[in-house]
């Protein structure tokens, strides 16, 4: 029945640093909690001869773009040709893989990103997960904590899951595309190769190859 939201069937998992971490969950944001001391461990492996180690355990690969007047806390990873632009805001806990786009304006914390991955403009993204070529249009966010400050739950239909956290924001499977000035809800999990129309608010499950209307109408991609 939940299959669908398993790390084995979002993730390729070859495609971030983060890899091996994620085989052992079975589900993504289980992985959440232990980001931080993740990107520790595999910092101290990095080569120097690749990596520039600045300030607290940030690690910047020496061909990362990274423009001026932005911010990086650590523990945080930048991979191989990946832009940091400015006003970017990365607040620690962020393992960002190669090639990818963190843009002006954009804030990450508690994330890992695949490789390939755009948050190019005014993108909020905290405790979540970003699949391998997936792309936040400008504006999209992931809300984080609920109004409540209760658990998040993951639902969809045939069920509803107490994560236990009340920090998750989004899980966005492979090659998902999310339209600009959209809301994830806490608890968002959008499987691989769906689409998110502008200006949406998502809740809950989305599945795989799908294209989200609105809450309650979701067509499969042809």
């Amino acid at each position: 029945m939940t299959d669908c939201l398993t790390i084995e069937s979002l993730y390729s998992l070859d495609k971030t640093l983060a890899g091996d971490y994620l085989k052992g969950f079975t589900y993504p944001w289980e992985a959440l909690k232990g980001i931080g001391e993740l990107i520790l461990s595999l910092g101290a492996t990095l080569s120097l001869d690749e990596y520039d180690k600045q300030g607290e355990n940030v690690w910047i690969h020496k061909s990362a773009k990274i423009y001026p007047n932005n911010y990086i806390a650590g523990p945080a990873i930048i991979g191989a040709r990946t832009e940091v632009r400015p006003g970017a805001f990365i607040r620690g806990n962020a393992l960002v893989g190669e090639d990818c786009v963190v843009g002006n304006s954009t804030e990450l914390k508690n994330v890992i990103i695949f490789d390939h991955v755009q948050v190019p403009h005014y993108n909020y993204v905290g405790d979540s997960i970003l699949g391998h070529y997936s792309h936040m249009g400008a504006g999209s966010i992931t809300s984080n904590v609920k109004a409540d400050k209760t658990p998040v739950h993951v639902k969809g239909e045939g069920f509803d899951i107490d994560t236990g956290l009340k920090k998750f924001g989004a899980m966005l499977g492979d090659h998902v595309e999310v339209g600009c000035n959209t809301v994830l809800n806490p608890g968002t999990v959008v499987g691989k190769n769906s689409n998110i129309y502008p200006v949406s608010m998502v809740r809950g499950y989305v599945p795989e190859g799908s294209i989200y209307k609105k809450q309650g109408e979701v067509a499969v991609k042809n």
